[in-house]
């Protein structure tokens, strides 16, 4: 829920319509990351946050703080001890049985009322399963402002948080402003930031605050927990090289040629929505706004236009090779390096040419 959704209008003329921030929120001051920990390990996204929330304290001269929840002390020591390292001032700690495991009722709880004790004016979260949950209802129970799936987070001229996101379908950039309430709330993706440097042996301040709520009051149980970590499911978020291939290729047969790359690349492969639509791979592999946020050091794009839609989970990579035989597809845009070509029979001799390679070297060592 958002106070505008409509493009940011220039700072002139929205200093014009700005209302005066109520006195009570006056009080809110420094930057919120919500770290999001599952049985000890802390989801990556909550320090790739952590290095943008960094800039955005840097900016308003405020401290950054992150929130660690959970039901194990010792889990949430060294928790708080990675945050430190990446970037924190200090961390809220709220250690409590009821939040070994996630639930909503009882971390909304934890959230809400951490904000409303030492209030902060901005509040970030991993655009995750968990985090999309907890940030909505969050944002409902506070009523005030949630930006979802940002590509972008800045501060504007006046202060305000500036938090870009696709819109329409994905086919425009919009910059939201919650001008008048607070905190100012924004989820973002995981691999759409970039992850910052860790600072060996960095400390903090540790605030703990406690729960004061009953395994009782809490209306939903766990009552079995199972990890998908080891599942068959793609990992395209966290690969080093990616291959992906788009309507260009014409057929499913010929997309086999994409995951042919890949195994030789030893990468994983992937595709446009259109390609999940036709029942050519499974939603899991779909990379774009729609689908996966990547950040991979090489990525390669078969046979794809590259629409907005498609550039938001893509535009991180270090290195972007496109292949296509339109010279004025978009993805020549913000492609690294561009090849106007038919992927059919590219992508052939690209396999082949790698997997000599590759085996030269290996044969070499």
């Amino acid at each position: 829920m958002s106070e505008a959704a409509k493009p940011a209008p220039a700072p002139a003329s929205r200093a014009g319509a700005k209302k005066e921030l109520p006195e009570h929120f006056k009080a809110y001051k420094h930057v919120w990351v919500v770290v999001e920990s599952e049985h000890g390990e802390v989801h990556p996204v909550s320090f790739e946050l952590l290095g943008e929330g960094r800039l955005l304290a840097n900016k308003r001269g405020v401290e950054l703080a992150a929130v660690v929840l959970g039901g194990d002390a010792k889990a949430i020591a060294s928790a708080a001890r990675e945050c430190f390292e990446y970037g924190a001032d200090l961390v809220y700690t709220v250690t409590d049985p009821v939040l070994a495991h996630y639930r909503n009722e009882a971390y909304t709880r934890a959230m809400t009322d951490l904000v409303n004790t030492y209030k902060p004016e901005i509040l970030l979260l991993g655009a995750t399963t968990l985090g999309r949950d907890l940030a909505g209802s969050v944002a409902t129970t506070l009523r005030t402002g949630l930006t979802a799936d940002c590509t972008e987070l800045a501060i504007d001229d006046e202060g305000s948080l500036a938090a870009t996101r696709p819109t329409f379908g994905g086919s425009l950039l919009c910059t939201i402003l919650t001008l008048n309430y607070r905190p100012q709330m924004a989820t973002v993706r995981p691999r759409v930031l970039q992850m910052p440097s860790r600072q060996t042996g960095r400390t903090g301040r540790i605030v703990e605050h406690a729960l004061g709520l009953a395994e009782d009051d809490v209306v939903t149980k766990v009552v079995q927990f199972i990890a998908d970590r080891d599942s068959n499911k793609a990992q395209l978020s966290y690969a080093d090289i990616v291959v992906a291939g788009g309507l260009g290729l014409q057929s499913a047969e010929n997309f086999q040629l994409v995951k042919s790359l890949a195994e030789v690349l030893g990468a994983e492969y992937g595709g446009s929505r259109p390609l999940v639509q036709k029942g050519w791979m499974t939603s899991d592999r779909q990379i774009g706004q729609t689908g996966k946020t990547i950040r991979p050091k090489l990525y390669i794009a078969a046979g794809i236009s590259g629409a907005i839609q498609h550039r938001v989970g893509v535009e991180g990579a270090d290195l972007i090779v496109a292949i296509n035989t339109d010279p004025n597809a978009p993805i020549f845009d913000f492609a690294h390096l561009g090849i106007v070509a038919d992927a059919i029979r590219l992508l052939p001799a690209l396999t082949e040419a790698f997997r000599k390679h590759l085996s030269v070297n290996r044969l070499a060592c």
